[in-house]
């Protein structure tokens, strides 16, 4: 088998899908690895590096995709600025990829994939159970993204982060509020308590009170015998009643808070609006808002993704790919998930395509010329 990983074409993307050293655990196993020249360049990550892990290097990506059984991406299949076509069309019929294709968004990429009859492996919908934990993109990236987002606040906010007891007088500590307690929302936490901020953060699910607590922050939690734990470990929708309950909450803490990083997500995708514009309007001046849910419309009314804008005097962040901004650590851990992935289900010099085993049949899009997972396919109906 030849697993191949060309230069990410996306705009903004950093990243590249494979590292050096998962490339020597892949040729260790016996696998083929072929990378673009300069695929790595932008995460410092060298041609040579690549070559001293074993890998073969390509100049022309037509050649690379179209000569690969299996592809590696960080980005979903787009067109390709050199190439001429899109990167669907330059994959050989019958292969396999495997990318964040965040399936419901990317309508046309996976149509074009399942057009092409490749079987497609969507990252982000890798089932997030203990088996799969080290193939879990998602909490890979997202822990970098708490991480970014403190610091962008810290850099964004005209106050110190932590208290100082000077020869001028005392410097009280930033109080931030963390909106979301999954792996970007502790790791927001557990960064801004190292650089001194008072923590509270919330989140819909109860069970996870612990783990903030843990960390050194306040737990701030609506009373209520609802809980938003679903399966796979997401957050689901609740009752009217208790969202009520909750923008009380938000919006008492939002007014009493110089930094709100929100990072809440519905079942992994859906980004529920949490801050008003009044909410916003009520916030001291100078104040600073890190919406980490951009990439999904954003939990802030007035967030402009891709965009730093000044509303009523509140500084609002809304980053789309934080990740692509450390791409160096970026490129490492995406690449350990997906070698890990690829390892699991390689037996006796090949793949093995499972189609029963929860991981596999959870990850697949499209598969034998068709889309076979269900909500990427009533989203790509829905769009026709």
């Amino acid at each position: 088998m030849r697993i191949a990983a060309p230069r990410e074409v996306w705009e903004g993307e950093r990243r590249v899908a494979l590292a050096p050293e998962t490339c020597k655990k892949l040729v260790k196993a016996g696998i083929e690895v072929a990378v673009e020249r300069d695929a790595g360049s932008a995460a410092f990550l060298t041609d040579e590096q690549f070559k001293d892990a074993g890998a073969t290097l390509e100049s022309d990506v037509a050649t690379l995709l179209g000569g690969a059984d299996f592809v590696f991406k960080v980005q979903p299949p787009t067109d390709h600025p050199t190439a001429g076509r899109h990167e669907a069309e330059l994959l050989k019929s019958g292969a396999m990829l495997i990318s964040t294709l965040l399936p419901t968004r990317n309508i046309d990429a996976v149509r074009r994939l399942a057009e092409r009859n490749i079987t497609a492996f969507s990252t982000d919908c890798i089932p997030r159970t203990t088996r799969a934990q080290s193939m879990d993109t998602l909490s890979s990236m997202a822990n970098i993204a708490g991480y970014k987002a403190v610091l962008i606040a810290a850099d964004l906010l005209p106050k110190y982060f932590p208290m100082f007891m000077t020869a001028a007088g005392t410097v009280f500590a930033a109080k931030v509020f963390v909106i979301g307690a999954g792996v970007a929302g502790l790791q927001a936490i557990a960064t801004a308590k190292r650089l001194g901020a008072a923590v509270t953060a919330t989140d819909t699910r109860s069970v996870v009170r612990e783990q903030i607590e843990s960390l050194g922050a306040k737990f701030a939690g609506v009373e209520s015998a609802e809980d938003a734990q679903a399966a796979g470990g997401y957050a689901k929708e609740l009752s009217q009643e208790f969202y009520r309950k909750q923008a009380e909450l938000i919006a008492r803490q939002c007014a009493a808070s110089d930094v709100v990083i929100t990072t809440a997500l519905i079942g992994g995708v859906k980004a529920p609006r949490l801050i008003t514009a009044e909410m916003v309007k009520a916030m001291q001046p100078g104040a600073v808002i890190i919406d980490l849910a951009a990439t999904a419309g954003g939990n802030c009314e007035l967030t402009e993704p891709g965009q730093t804008t000044v509303k009523h005097g509140v500084t609002i962040s809304a980053p789309l790919n934080l990740p692509s901004d450390m791409p160096l650590h970026g490129s490492t851990l995406y690449s350990r998930n997906l070698t890990t992935f690829t390892l699991e289900f390689w037996k006796d010099g090949k793949f093995n395509l499972n189609l029963e085993d929860e991981i596999i049949k959870g990850a697949l899009i499209t598969h034998g010329g068709k889309i076979v997972n269900e909500a990427a396919r009533k989203a790509v109906e829905g769009a026709a």
